[in-house]
């Protein structure tokens, strides 16, 4: 039976209307951190690097009968704060999109080894001509103590969303403890703006 981790772990890949605190263990991510707008160039590559990536993990798992459904993409975004002297989402909204960096992250199920996905990754630079497969790294992430929701619409209409987050922080006395977290539930190129879904999640500490 073919493993599905947005179903055995619900609770991370499901998210409420309004803003909720969740605990988030560890689990291994297979990576790739880059610049510039998400609509560019380099954003596209990279995503296609990490894509080729998972899928090419899989295979190898799929012939060790250990077959897995390859997650949603992720994605942490921030700015240059010394640069920028930003202090929230609104504000690093208005940090043109050139200057965005980001960490794309597609999950891994628990059994994957650093041996098996280097030599995907092998594999894949030997079959495809992407460069950016050399970049692609495979790495634990824990983010601990967060507070998520679920943004219904394009990715432009997240500032009112992130504000449900900053009111959310506000009543409970919680700082910001990390870098801001969107796992893409929808298909951009299949889904209608207005109905596409995107968890926003935000690691914070009392």
């Amino acid at each position: 039976m073919k493993l599905d981790l947005t179903k055995t772990q619900k609770p991370y890949y499901t998210a409420s209307s309004v803003p909720q605190r969740i605990t988030v263990p560890a689990a291994k991510f297979l990576s790739i951190s880059g610049k510039g707008d998400p609509n560019g160039e380099a954003f596209a590559a990279a995503t296609q690097a990490l894509y080729t990536s998972a899928y090419s993990v899989k295979a190898i798992y799929k012939q060790l009968q250990q077959d897995f459904t390859v997650c949603k993409l992720e994605g942490l975004w921030w700015v240059d704060e010394n640069r920028w002297k930003v202090d929230g989402h609104h504000s690093a909204l208005q940090v043109p999109r050139e200057e965005w960096q980001w960490q794309l992250l597609i999950r891994m199920p628990g059994f994957v080894s650093d041996e098996n996905v280097q030599q995907a990754i092998q594999t894949a630079m030997a079959k495809k001509q992407l460069p950016l497969l050399k970049d692609v790294t495979f790495i634990p992430y824990e983010e601990g103590d967060c507070i998520q929701v679920m943004h219904t619409g394009p990715y432009s209409a997240e500032p009112a969303t992130l504000q449900l987050m900053e009111d959310f922080m506000a009543k409970h006395q919680l700082k910001w403890n990390g870098r801001h977290h969107e796992i893409y539930l929808s298909d951009p190129r299949k889904a209608a703006p207005e109905k596409m879904k995107t968890i926003l999640r935000q690691p914070v500490k009392a």
